[in-house]
């Protein structure tokens, strides 16, 4: 017996929502059938490309068309109000990273949820990239031995001065809690519970108030140190973004090619074929599909979402000390920038 595809809208159709476009091109498990924007012209140019409603508040997004589920796509600071609002709608809900700017926020959103009895789940696309997804099979069975240390590497040159991420009041921080919370989110899915992190802004290149270049270092519970390197100004050119060292060997999951080779090993054993960003959207939007119908468990769950909140909470306060931080036990929960 097969399964309607689900009805999905899309709140928010700037840049990371031509991703998702892309993805429901590929999936016949979901149909975009909504999407909302607080800019007219933008809500209709997107909902013409899947033969869409288009609506100017996620208001009337919720109450006018047929939904089984949202995507909320919109700035970090406006997530709160709109998961609130979708859950109180009795709607699935998948929110895009960070999940929110502070964990108060984000408990209640999670709260919300639960007590309306729908799905809520944190969008963190690497968690979907096939090549992760293996790279975590070969780590659980002792490929490379007991692991060491895990390095991460998102760095790239962008302009941020014009764009919303850059504006605290908007984003909740800088690169840090921009790209950091996928970093934190992918160690977190290879080992577990981070315990406490030690956060470093390097000398800050742009024209912003935020910070522009972190260095982050992580300790986890089963003892392992991780170094995550983030950046809008620089952009260090390697071919992976994530390693892990391990006892017995090493394992790249790189942008074009994964491999790994264990001690003694003359060559390099090469188990994946990169990073592919729509199969990891298409996986994602999959993944929130099955887990309506029960076939599946969310990949990404709400102590997931809250646990990457503590995380950058935690990396922003140990910035702002200087000190390492326990991971849950920051003194203030909004980033001092």
């Amino acid at each position: 017996m097969t399964t309607s595809p689900k009805k999905i809208g899309i709140v928010g159709t700037g840049a990371i929502a031509g991703a998702y476009s892309l993805a429901f091109e590929n999936t016949d498990k979901a149909v975009l059938v909504a999407a909302a924007d607080i800019d007219p012209a933008a809500a209709h140019a997107y909902a013409s490309k899947h033969d869409a409603k288009a609506f100017e508040s996620l208001e009337d997004m919720i109450d006018q068309a047929e939904l089984d589920g949202v995507i909320i796509s919109t700035p970090p600071v406006l997530h709160n109000q709109h998961v609130l609002a979708c859950a109180e709608k009795g709607l699935h809900i998948m929110c895009e990273k960070p999940v929110s700017v502070d964990s108060e926020n984000a408990m209640q959103m999670i709260e919300s949820a639960k007590q309306n009895q729908v799905l809520f789940t944190m969008a963190s696309k690497f968690r979907f990239v096939e090549d992760i997804a293996k790279a975590k099979k070969l780590v659980e069975q002792g490929v490379i031995g007991d692991l060491v240390l895990f390095e991460n590497a998102f760095t790239s040159n962008v302009d941020m001065t014009k764009r919303w991420n850059s504006n605290p009041a908007i984003s909740g921080g800088g690169v840090l809690i921009d790209n950091g919370t996928h970093s934190l989110d992918i160690m977190r899915y290879f080992l577990g519970t981070l315990v406490r992190v030690k956060a470093v802004e390097c000398q800050r290149i742009q024209d912003i108030v935020v910070d522009d270049t972190v260095r982050v270092f992580v300790e986890t519970e089963c003892g392992v140190v991780g170094n995550i390197d983030l950046s809008w100004s620089i952009n260090k050119e390697l071919p992976t973004f994530v390693s892990l060292f391990g006892s017995e060997g090493t394992l790249h999951v790189g942008w074009q090619q994964s491999k790994y080779k264990r001690t003694g090993d003359k060559d390099w054993t090469v188990f994946g074929t990169g990073y592919d960003k729509v199969a990891a959207f298409k996986n994602q939007i999959e993944n929130f599909v099955d887990a309506m119908d029960g076939k599946a468990k969310l990949v990404v769950q709400p102590e997931d979402a809250l646990a990457s909140v503590h995380a950058v909470e935690a990396a922003y306060e140990s910035m702002r000390t200087s000190n390492w931080q326990m991971i849950g036990k920051t003194s203030e929960t909004s980033p001092v920038l």
